[in-house]
């Protein structure tokens, strides 16, 4: 294994467009996953973007080590790429959670760091700690958890409110002084003022769209690929889904002027990126220009029901060899029910679709265990994969676990009995064996994200205490059942 000191050297040698800023005030941003992850987060290298053009600022990126356990084991400090500076030494840190698993590693980099977990431990007298800031896709539904562990979270689209951060950091005296101003700003949740109670998310200023890529490098889950908004938000009303249309107004489409004129020379594949970037009006004429350009092209989301055969041609000549969308719902009662406009007519033109523009498969991403479903929903779900997989030249189903989100019409919905997704699942695997092939996630952490997606403080208490005691399923359940204890307790 790599050591952190070669494994930078080796990455930073191949990135485009790295920053190396000098200023008075030096900002740590870290993504709590490792680093071929978080180089794949649009949102993560906006920000680091946004922080370095403020006057003064600079800011340098750390991730979980790709290897923990060996980090743990030659006590490695946390340290940032830029300089190889350890992330303890800076006044601001700040983290960019994607999902609620995702706390875990939030709690394994403040270890990592030398820097409290818990945002009370480090009230200490005669130390200063860094201020420990959190933002990203989280806050959309539910930061709570993380608040034991921060002292500010900003909430929703962080372009505008770093500027408005880093300004009353300058400007406040102390600590306390800083976070009283900051829980009366819009848009900044102090867990220790505001209790498990957060404020509205932001939006982002129009003039500050499109997010694009800062740095293009091969070490990533997308290699080499320049990510670039389409749109932002959702005009629809999937009712599970956090992004629709009740988030910050709906969906804002970038002009195909503005995002093919942020597109370097050097960016030879080009991801869209978006909630429902096939609702773009003028996709096809984005994707024709870059495909005529020479590049590579990827696109986040695809609508069954946006499909064209225009559309797929291009999405083939861009590179595309799985074409993936998403039913979501078991049977189409399912999907009716959470309003996901999708058919089985737009799912068989898909397959045909994907078969006549030459690619090898088709994914279709499903949810079991929405409200309401039953093993006849199952059984319509292996009926249609068996056409499905007759029509497309191979067919992956990746079925995952509904989790209820904050701030969705779906929001408090029980999760489904563990046992009863495990049979639904084995059901699956034995109906669709020679039809299709069945990916997904476990059952167990769903209801781990579960917890998490519907929990306050106290499932934030027991991340800590969770990851602390390795990670595993059983040191969650146990960490989640002692809070649950300590609440009964209380009450």
């Amino acid at each position: 294994m790599k050591s952190f000191r070669e494994l930078r050297q080796e990455r930073l040698a191949d990135e485009q467009g790295t920053i190396f800023a000098q200023g008075e005030l030096p900002v740590a941003l870290v993504y709590p996953s490792p680093y071929h992850v978080g180089m794949s987060s649009l949102g993560f290298q906006t920000i680091y973007r946004e922080l370095n053009a403020l006057p003064s600022v600079a800011a340098e990126r750390a991730f979980l080590p790709d290897d923990l356990p060996a980090a743990r084991a030659g006590h490695e400090m946390l340290c940032t790429y830029e300089t190889n500076r350890p992330v303890a030494d800076f006044p601001i840190v700040a983290f960019s959670l994607a999902y609620e698993l995702e706390i875990a590693g939030l709690v394994h980099c403040l270890d990592l760091a030398g820097i409290p977990a818990l945002a009370a431990e480090r009230d200490t007298p005669g130390r200063r700690w860094p201020l420990v800031v959190v933002g990203g896709p989280l806050t959309f539904s539910n930061p709570v958890p993380a608040g034991p562990m921060a002292d500010v979270v900003v909430m929703g689209e962080a372009e505008d409110a770093v500027a408005t951060l880093v300004q009353t950091f300058r400007e406040s005296p102390d600590k306390r002084a800083l976070l009283e101003t900051l829980a009366g700003t819009a848009g900044f949740f102090v867990p220790a003022l505001h209790g498990e109670k957060p404020p509205a998310v932001l939006a982002a200023g129009n003039a500050r769209l499109p997010a694009y890529s800062q740095i293009v490098t091969p070490h990533t889950e997308l290699s080499n690929m320049f990510l670039i908004e389409a749109a932002r938000g959702c005009s629809r009303t999937c009712t599970y889904c956090v992004m629709r249309r009740s988030t910050n107004g709906g969906m804002r489409k970038a002009e195909p002027e503005q995002i093919l004129g942020r597109i370097p020379d050097h960016a030879r594949r080009v991801g869209l990126v978006g909630a429902a970037v096939t609702d773009h009006p003028r996709l096809p004429e984005i994707l024709r220009a870059l495909v005529d350009s020479g590049r590579g092209v990827g696109v986040s989301s695809l609508r069954a029901d946006r499909l064209t055969d225009e559309l797929v041609r291009l999405l083939a000549a861009g590179g595309y060899r799985t074409l993936t969308t998403a039913a979501d719902g078991a049977s189409q009662t399912m999907r009716d029910r959470i309003k996901r406009g999708t058919s089985e007519e737009n799912l068989r033109n898909a397959a045909r679709l994907c078969r006549a523009h030459g690619m090898a498969a088709l994914k279709v991403y499903m949810m079991l265990g929405l409200p309401g479903e039953t093993m006849a929903d199952v059984e319509e779900l292996i009926r249609f994969a068996i056409e499905l997989g007759a029509i497309a030249p191979r067919l992956v189903i990746t079925a995952a676990p509904f989790v209820a989100k904050r701030n969705t019409p779906l929001d408090g919905s029980a999760f489904e009995d563990v046992a009863l997704l495990e049979e639904k699942r084995a059901r699956l695997r034995t109906g669709l064996r020679g039809h299709a092939k069945l990916a997904g996630e476990s059952p167990k952490w769903a209801w781990i994200e579960y917890r998490l997606a519907q929990g306050g403080f106290a499932a934030g208490r027991a991340a800590v205490s969770a990851a602390r005691a390795g990670g595993g399923f059983a040191a969650w359940r146990a960490a989640l059942s002692r809070e649950d204890e300590q609440s009964m307790i209380q009450r």
